[in-house]
């Protein structure tokens, strides 16, 4: 069954994967094209007896796998990235056809995927601890990394592809097991599609399982008690849920959440230049990312140029079929988000904000929109938008620019515009937020950099780069003496 065919065959409709595919009676759920309405597929979910024998099953695989060779470790994940490469055209279409994602984002999540995976594989060459002197004679001090377990992921729809993966490969490489519960709208993009990956990767099985469900999978993977990790990607107000669960269980989470972004145009700033970061930072996947640049705010001097220029960009770029190398913003991924940004942008203007362009389309598409005149305490300008809308407020003094952006309860991104490149990084000091991109915009990531955000955005925690080793790992001090001594008691 280890072929191409399964994914021609879309065999995820009457099997679900527990290390290898296994046929089930279960519930299914249908999969929609957001940019047609069309059903494209359906996918076998999870039961909850489902996640009881995943659980089992991943413990019992874990404990060969934490003690896989690292060269054996190391060659799976690079076996995974080059199938990867070899297939991404196959991770692309279903990336376009299931989660809207344009031709651009998906080819660059894609490849993104890649590079994770690759970055994952040096992992287990690493030093796996430090050692420390000892005040008693004769004794060696080791502070090593040991796997945490079973890991569980739960992942979200917007980069279904590279938000699990920047987990499940880590976490692999540590030698942990992993069950997946990808968004239910990116099932087999965020789900199905990696269970094929990890098997034709010669993984082991057992160490990678999916399980497909609605809220209760989740949460049922949450509290197992033999579930070591919750790495959560998602809203601020699941991932409260999450965090309380896993505090009363005394479990290990990393939480990646919501953000309301901010970038900061200051007086000094190259205008074009601004444009282009903002339009690529509000309006990247329709404007449905974390990072998106959901608050602009203006240097007075510089406001009218900044706005014209952003609207006459927002407009020409052109909204439709994302399958369409053309296309450059696709639709937003169901009905409910669709409601909940018109409604946003409605209730903005109601309250005296100018719709300077764009706005609602038909189906689920959302053209680029750009609002002025608004307050700072509007409701569009202080929540997380999720949508493809840059609001303005303009400011005199960047000490009020700054008391705005640190008004948010989040704090994950944050980009300044200024000629004065050391006076801006000598601020970021000052601002509430875990990333600041000086002369950029706000959707950055680059894996081998720590990424994780400050207050409501995240939980401490940290993906990418050193931070996985502490992340998908526990550290364990194991002192030795080559011979016993006496203590005086």
């Amino acid at each position: 069954m280890n072929t191409q065919a399964n994914i021609v065959e879309q065999i995820w409709k009457e099997h679900i994967f527990q290390g290898n595919w296994i046929k089930t009676n279960n519930l299914s759920r249908d999969i929609i094209n957001p940019a047609t309405g069309e059903m494209i597929s359906t996918v076998q979910l999870a039961s909850l007896d489902n996640v009881n024998s995943s659980v089992e099953i991943a413990v019992e695989a874990q404990k060969s796998w934490k003690n896989t060779s690292f060269e054996s470790r190391a060659k799976i994940l690079r076996k995974a990235a080059q199938f990867f490469e070899e297939n991404i055209q196959t991770f692309i279409d279903w990336n376009v056809q299931e989660c809207g994602s344009t031709l651009l984002k998906a080819g660059w999540e894609a490849n993104a995927c890649i590079e994770q995976l690759y970055m994952a594989s040096s992992m287990p060459m690493a030093a796996a601890g430090e050692i420390f002197p000892s005040s008693i004679p004769g004794r060696t001090n080791v502070w090593q990394r040991v796997p945490l377990g079973v890991v569980g992921v739960i992942s979200p729809w917007n980069f279904p592809l590279l938000l699990s993966i920047r987990s499940i490969a880590p976490a692999l490489a540590m030698g942990n097991s992993v069950i997946l519960k990808p968004s239910e709208f990116s099932n087999v993009t965020g789900g199905a599609l990696l269970a094929w990956l990890f098997q034709m990767s010669g993984l082991p099985e057992g160490n990678f399982q999916v399980i497909s469900g609605e809220s209760e999978i989740g949460e049922a993977l949450v509290n197992h008690p033999l579930v070591n990790l919750i790495s959560f990607t998602g809203s601020t107000a699941v991932g409260k849920k999450i965090a309380e669960s896993c505090a009363k269980q005394l479990k290990k989470c990393v939480l990646e959440l919501g953000g309301n972004n901010a970038m900061i145009i200051c007086e000094d700033a190259d205008i074009d230049t601004a444009v282009n970061n903002a339009v690529w930072g509000s309006f990247l996947h329709q404007g449905q990312i974390c990072m998106q640049t959901g608050r602009h705010l203006v240097h007075r001097s510089i406001a009218d140029e900044y706005i014209q220029k952003l609207k006459e960009k927002a407009s020409s770029l052109k909204v439709g079929d994302p399958s369409s190398p053309e296309t450059q913003l696709g639709p937003l991924i169901n009905a409910n988000q669709h409601q909940k940004v018109c409604r946003m942008v409605e209730t903005a203007v109601e309250q005296g904000a100018t719709l300077e362009c764009g706005g609602q389309g038909d189906q689920l598409f959302f053209h680029p929109a750009v609002v002025t005149n608004i307050s700072k305490d509007n409701p569009l300008f202080t929540h997380e938008i999720f949508g493809p809308v840059a609001p303005i407020l303009i400011f005199d003094d960047i000490a009020e620019a700054i008391d705005i952006v640190n008004s948010s309860k989040y704090g994950l991104a944050v980009a300044i515009h200024t000629a004065r490149t050391a006076w801006a990084y000598d601020l970021a000091k000052d601002i509430k937020s875990g990333m600041i991109h000086i002369n950029d915009q706000t959707v950055n990531n680059e894996y081998h950099v720590p990424f994780g955000g400050m207050g409501e955005s995240g939980y401490g925690g940290r993906f990418g780069g050193p931070a996985n080793f502490d992340e998908f790992s526990q550290r364990q001090w194991v002192s030795i003496l080559d011979k016993g001594i006496l203590y005086p008691l």
